[in-house]
């Protein structure tokens, strides 16, 4: 038993979960599912949190990437989750692409790299031009192609922060998608991921903004693997998949409405690039095997669980999601410590931390339980919280 807080009170809480150990694949996934990783600092490196780069423990990163492989995972890298313009700069995030693949390599299920391309090893005030945004993304294409990844053009600041049209998008996202060596994966992120991207891709609407984003894929659709869509919109998931060219993939990224859009309406279905699958892959695995099984009802009964926790990890502000990934990372002993770049971990207070191991455990996301609880017991204690 343990004392954990809720609505500014201590309530008793007992683990009740059955735990779903990390495991291989038994069979097939039914669909194509990239986890989007964190990032694990090495506390005891002397740097600045907040102003300097990031002082990476790469073994225990690294390793928290083999997990998602062996569990039969793909990886999507140095993305948000991995706190890319919030706290990991590029430089550690193109070391962290090429050390992922170095590893990808050598594993034995043959797991695919994509991995973000941005702008973000520019200084924002140098990005005035649209000039400036192609050569910043151009330069960061390259790096990533050399890697041996697959490009993911992630949304850039840069592109509203200089107002720009639909027509400077267009220009943009024909020169990279038109210029790289294999099929990209697009990225519309919502403001609500990151409040910088606010009116992305220069349309008034999202109804807009939708026409514009099919028409620029319709135009080089062999160039396009698919689209990650993170808007918390299932309605519009849905009416945007089914418009779009034939083999161009929705990759979902809506944390909070995975399991339907996954398992699809019998004639469309998304595939899965989402940060809460780091969280929950043993339950993912055992679901997406399940769907390959046609067994619907096992797939839900699986992933049911899971959206209650990634509803809490993913709640408002929903760009501090990142602390809810590393802190179950902590829970499960993927790290020694439960502490992120730029200090991320004080971005949620205690009762999140709380309801976030209580809905762990009754998914089954508790893969030690008696390490989970140890280590509650002492974030609590660190709170002020004594435990009996």
């Amino acid at each position: 038993m343990i004392l954990l807080p809720r609505n500014h009170a201590l309530q008793p809480y007992r683990l009740q979960g059955i735990a779903l150990p990390p495991r291989a694949p038994e069979g097939p996934l039914a669909r194509t599912a990239f986890a989007a990783a964190h990032v694990i600092p090495d506390p005891l490196r002397p740097h600045s949190p907040w102003d300097s780069r990031p002082q990476l423990d790469w073994e225990a990163t690294l390793r928290f990437r083999i997990g998602l492989w062996d569990q039969g995972l793909h990886l999507a890298e140095a993305m948000d989750t991995a706190q890319r313009g919030m706290g990991t700069d590029w430089a550690t995030a193109k070391e962290l692409v090429e050390r992922s693949m170095r590893e990808a390599r050598a594993h034995p299920l043959c797991p695919r790299v994509a991995a973000g391309v941005g702008t973000d090893q520019a200084a924002p005030e140098t990005l005035s031009s649209l000039d400036a945004i192609i050569a910043a993304y151009e330069e960061q294409l390259e790096a990533i192609e050399a890697s041996g990844a697959q490009a993911i053009v992630m949304a850039s600041r840069a592109l509203p922060a200089i107002r720009a049209r639909p027509e400077d998008y267009h220009r943009l996202y024909r020169r990279l998608i038109d210029g790289a060596a294999q099929p990209v994966i697009l990225h519309w992120l919502g403001a609500m991921f990151d409040p910088g991207l606010e009116g992305y891709w220069g349309c008034a609407s999202v109804e807009a903004a939708s026409d514009f984003v099919l028409q620029l894929i319709a135009e080089n659709p062999g160039k396009v693997d698919g689209i990650k869509i993170s808007l918390l919109d299932q309605a519009h998931e849905e009416a945007f998949r089914a418009r779009l060219p034939g083999g161009v993939r929705l990759y979902t990224g809506d944390d909070f409405n995975y399991a339907p859009l996954i398992a699809g309406d019998g004639e469309h279905h998304s595939h899965a690039l989402l940060g809460i699958f780091a969280a929950i892959a043993p339950a993912a695995t055992r679901a997406l095997e399940a769907l390959g099984r046609g067994d619907h009802a096992l797939y839900h009964q699986l992933l049911a669980p899971t959206v209650p926790l990634s509803r809490e990890i993913f709640r408002a502000p929903t760009r501090f999601y990142k602390a809810g990934i590393a802190f179950l990372a902590w829970l499960n002993g993927w790290q020694s410590h439960f502490t992120m770049p730029a200090g991320m971990q004080s971005a949620r207070d205690i009762s999140h931390y709380a309801e976030v191991f209580r809905l762990a455990d009754q998914a089954g996301l508790l893969a030690d339980p008696d390490l989970a609880l140890a280590r509650m017991r002492l974030l609590t204690g660190l709170y002020g919280i004594e435990q009996s």
